[in-house]
């Protein structure tokens, strides 16, 4: 099943293996797109994946987690942007954009020393910042920013845009009740915290349309106490269905329980897919396209989340990094990534791009 053609939302898929987003530390220090960034998607394109998400694009200024990160703040980065898809597309590729505001898990140093945002006043011990509450005007202002992003991306020529909707970001963190502390529209209970993703959303559709397909990665567990669980998250993803979104990417964590979101030292088949019981959760209770990522290194295991019904499509992220051609070897008949799960190309404050570190050591 891994190397059937897919109809995701009317993108044809040559497989079903996904390159999950990604950072890449290739864009400029303006976050416009380089010759070296369009280069490492073109060795993807030509890898074999079926669908790639790039790396998390900033969608306005006061979300800067990262530096040299892809940014579609303005309409000046839409032709950059544009010679990405097109370099893409001509290798019979398809491609989709992550759209991101990173809110309190955001550094000072890389917002102009302003305090980071978020939906409310919650010390994150892993950056050890205390964000500042969001204003109401500053919420709708963040909206506006997410529809605005999506109507780029489409002028862009990208196949369809992904929410990052997981990981401790702003939208997670509007989600996950151990963020979100407020008592008003946007926070106080289950169908508040909901507020801000619908109304995204719903600025996302008002600009691109009911045909354009729009994604979302979204945490089924924020594995902290007091934080998102499974059930929950599940109430979230049929809230979505309901809305039209196109497919669910399964994911978990974030900065504060950093090692559950890429887990490390994955040294046999028993330890991939270490998401893969939510993935199982989800495709029993929706309809739509649910898209499993976390720690899938074996092409068997791979085959046997789809032959057995948890999730339509696979997707993998760090052993990309190392073998952006493991698609084309899985088909060639290769069983498992040469990826050891090390983290090495997570440290990206040491490094001058994203890059596998055990290559040439």
């Amino acid at each position: 099943m891994l190397f059937e053609q897919y109809n995701l939302a009317g993108i044809e898929l040559k497989n079903r293996i996904v390159r999950s987003a990604t950072y890449e530390k290739r864009a400029d220090v303006d976050g416009f797109i380089t010759d070296a960034l369009i280069e490492f998607y073109k060795e993807l394109a030509k890898g074999g994946v079926g669908l790639i998400i790039t790396g998390n694009a900033l969608v306005h200024i006061s979300g800067r987690s990262v530096p040299q990160m892809i940014c579609i703040h303005n309409d000046y980065y839409i032709d950059k942007l544009k010679r990405l898809t097109e370099a893409v597309h001509k290798l019979g590729g398809k491609i989709v954009i992550q759209l991101v505001h990173g809110g309190r898990q955001c550094f000072p140093a890389l917002l102009g020393g302003l305090q980071p945002i978020a939906p409310s006043e919650v010390y994150d011990p892993s950056t050890k910042i205390t964000p500042r509450e969001m204003a109401n005007e500053e919420i709708w202002e963040i909206i506006e920013a997410f529809g605005d992003a999506a109507r780029r991306a489409m002028y862009a020529g990208f196949d369809g845009v992904q929410i990052h909707g997981a990981h401790g970001y702003l939208i997670s963190e509007f989600l996950s009740p151990h963020t979100n502390r407020r008592d008003d529209y946007w926070g106080g209970d289950e169908e508040r915290r909901f507020h801000f993703l619908e109304e995204v959303y719903k600025a996302m559709r008002k600009e691109v349309g009911d045909n354009y397909p729009i994604l979302i990665k979204m945490n089924a567990d924020d594995f902290i106490e007091g934080g998102l669980i499974p059930e929950e998250s599940l109430r979230i993803a049929k809230g979505l269905e309901e809305m039209g979104i196109d497919a669910i990417e399964i994911s978990g964590g974030m900065y504060e329980s950093a090692p559950k979101t890429a887990q490390p030292n994955i040294l046999n088949t028993e330890q991939e897919a270490y998401f893969r019981e939510n993935s199982r959760l989800f495709k029993k209770e929706l309809n739509i396209p649910i898209i499993l990522v976390g720690g899938i290194r074996s092409k068997s295991v791979a085959e046997d989340i789809l032959q057995k019904g948890d999730a339509d499509l696979i997707s993998i992220s760090r052993p990309l990094i190392r073998e952006p051609d493991l698609p084309n070897k899985f088909k060639e008949g290769k069983e498992k990534a040469d990826c050891i799960s090390c983290n090495g190309c997570m440290r990206f404050q040491k490094l001058n791009v994203v890059k596998c570190t055990q290559i040439n050591k």
